[in-house]
C-alpha cells in the first residue's frame, strides 16, 4: 500500500477484528496439515482482493513468498523495507517483488526475489501452492506463493532493500483477536485495511497494509 508522505497507519482507528472467529488449531498448522490443505481443490472467495487504487498507474505483475518456517511452533518470515525505497518504504513486507520477462511464472518471481533480497536459497523452499492474486493501491497484482522453509534456512538481508528480517510466530498470526481494522475517509472515498501489530524483543512489528490483507486470506484458506 502506497502512502503520502509522513502517513503513520498507527495513529488510524480501529477496531478489534475477531468477530468471535476461532485461531487455527495447531494440528492444522503442521507440515504435513498444510501441504494437505493446499493439496484440496475446494473453491472459495478471499476476504481482500483490491486496494483503493492510485490512478494513472500500470498495473505490474509482482510475487512474494508467504513463508513458513517449519520451527517446532512454526513461524512467518518477514522483512522491514528500507525507508528510501519508491515503494512500500519502511513498511513490513513479504519478500518478493515485480517479475522480470525471463521469469517462468509467478513461482520463480518469488524464489528469485527472495534468494535476491533475503539470500534465502531454493534449497531450503517446499513450495505448496499460491493464494489469490492481491491487487496493491499501487498498481502490483501480486501472486502470494506460500512455501515450506527448512528451520536450517540462512538468511541475509540485501542491505539496499531489507532493513531486517524477523519471523513471527504463525498462531499468533492465524489467530482473528490480534486482527484490526482500519478505516479512514479520503477524497476518493473510505480507505480500509488490516493491522497485526507483534511485538518481538526488539520492538513492535507493525504488519499492516497488503502483508495483513495476504496474512488474513492465509487465516482464512485454512480455516475451510
Amino acid at each position: 500500500m502506497t502512502t503520502p508522505a509522513n502517513f503513520d497507519p498507527r495513529q488510524v482507528p480501529f477496531r478489534l477484528d475477531g468477530s468471535g472467529l476461532p485461531s487455527i488449531s495447531p494440528d492444522r498448522l503442521t507440515q504435513q496439515a498444510l501441504i494437505d490443505r493446499f493439496a484440496q481443490s475446494a473453491p472459495w472467495v478471499p476476504e481482500f482482493r483490491t486496494e483503493q487504487p492510485f490512478p494513472d498507474r500500470k498495473l505490474t505483475e509482482a510475487s512474494v513468498l508467504i513463508g513458513l518456517v517449519m520451527r517446532e511452533s512454526p513461524t512467518v518470515l518477514l522483512t522491514q523495507r528500507t525507508a528510501h525505497l519508491s515503494t512500500h518504504s519502511g513498511q513490513i513486507a513479504f519478500p518478493g517483488g515485480k517479475a522480470d520477462a525471463d521469469d517462468e511464472g509467478p513461482v520463480a518471481t518469488a524464489l528469485r526475489e527472495a534468494q535476491e533480497e533475503v539470500g534465502l536459497s531454493p534449497e531450503f523452499v517446499n513450495v505448496i501452492g499460491t493464494l489469490p492474486h492481491y491487487t496493491t493501491g499501487s498498481s502490483f497484482v501480486i501472486t502470494p506463493v506460500v512455501a515450506l522453509l527448512s528451520p536450517e534456512l540462512v538468511v541475509t538481508a540485501n542491505a539496499y532493500e531489507v532493513d531486517a528480517i524477523f519471523e513471527v510466530p504463525l498462531d499468533f498470526l492465524m489467530n482473528p483477536a490480534h486482527h484490526r481494522r482500519h478505516q479512514m475517509p479520503t477524497a476518493a472515498g473510505t480507505r480500509e485495511w488490516l493491522s497485526m501489530p507483534y511485538h518481538d524483543a526488539e520492538q513492535e512489528r507493525f504488519i499492516w497494509g497488503a502483508t495483513a490483507g495476504m496474512l488474513r486470506n492465509l487465516y482464512q484458506f485454512l480455516s475451510l
